[in-house]
């Protein structure tokens, strides 16, 4: 078996830490964090992208939960989230695995969002729910969405190889032993366009070097099916915000402007609303989480 983060261990200095708790829902135990010091306020949950976890809204938390009650979890096998009973190749680990199981988590906690937030793969997750009626929203934020397919040689590539890699179970170990070296650690958060803090720079290192974080993020690549979400995604009657960072290298700030060119070509309903923020990556909300709150408590108000 994998080895995993613990928590006793490795998350006593975890960013708000005292809002942990650990909930067991759709057949898995979750790392959730939970701010309802105003219960009364309308329900805002946060999703992450893939590799990445409840740290990454560490400073964008505390900008929102003066006007919302704020839900974030880490994804199924990622972080101190447990990685579902099949592995890689679990239902649970696809984006309407992984939309169900969050819906189930949400039910459990009795927490009704109107507002849900996804960085990069978790806003096609946030879609997904609303689309699957695992939710009732007033609208959904997208920072950074990987909303559509990649495109060319390596949208062909991509998954083919990610289920290759996830067939060999020395793999995730292979990748945290390499990430364990500062200067890839480097590359890796260099290569999203964003120049984030040193104690961001820490979490991630951290996450990074356990193979069982590695591999779950792998079995989340595996599962991955983006062409169906852009079949469905014109059908999306939830009000969508697009924010996206022009220095992102992970997801390319053009496919945020073709979403919007045949969002208007189709008869959809509803039309999203695309913010571009200069100078910032694929990790805007931990370059600029100030920002980012404020793009979010405006869009939510307005829709």
């Amino acid at each position: 078996m994998t080895q995993r983060l613990q928590w006793e261990r490795d998350g006593t200095s975890w960013p708000h830490r005292a809002n942990s708790h650990f909930i067991h829902a759709a057949g898995l135990r979750w790392h959730v964090q939970v701010f309802d010091s105003q219960p009364a306020l309308p329900a805002a949950v946060l999703i992450h992208g893939t590799g990445a976890s409840t740290h990454s809204w560490r400073s964008l938390i505390p900008l929102l939960t003066p006007h919302f009650k704020v839900l974030s979890l880490d994804l199924p096998g990622h972080a101190f989230t447990e990685m579902p009973p099949g592995g890689a190749g679990s239902h649970q680990l696809s984006m309407p695995g992984m939309a169900k199981a969050i819906g189930e988590l949400l039910a459990a906690v009795a927490v009704h969002p109107t507002l849900l937030v996804g960085h990069s793969a978790g806003a096609a997750i946030a879609v997904r729910m609303a689309l699957d009626g695992w939710v009732t929203l007033k609208h959904i934020v997208s920072i950074n969405g990987a909303l559509q397919p990649l495109g060319g040689l390596a949208g062909q590539v991509f998954s083919p190889v990610a289920k290759l890699m996830s067939a060999l179970p020395f793999v995730p170990s292979l990748f945290s032993w390499q990430a364990s070296h500062p200067s890839v650690l480097q590359k890796l958060i260099d290569s999203t366009g964003s120049k984030i803090d040193a104690e961001g720079m820490a979490l991630y290192g951290q996450l990074v070097r356990n193979p069982g974080h590695a591999a779950g993020a792998l079995g989340m690549m595996v599962n991955w099916d983006l062409p169906q979400l852009a079949m469905d995604l014109f059908r999306l009657a939830t009000p969508l915000s697009l924010i996206v960072g022009s220095q992102d290298h992970t997801v390319s700030p053009r496919q945020a402007d073709r979403l919007i060119a045949q969002w208007s070509a189709s008869s959809a309903s509803v039309q999203p609303k695309l913010i571009t923020l200069p100078g910032l990556g694929h990790l805007a909300h931990e370059e600029r989480p100030e920002l980012i709150a404020e793009h979010i408590l405006s869009r939510f108000k307005s829709a």
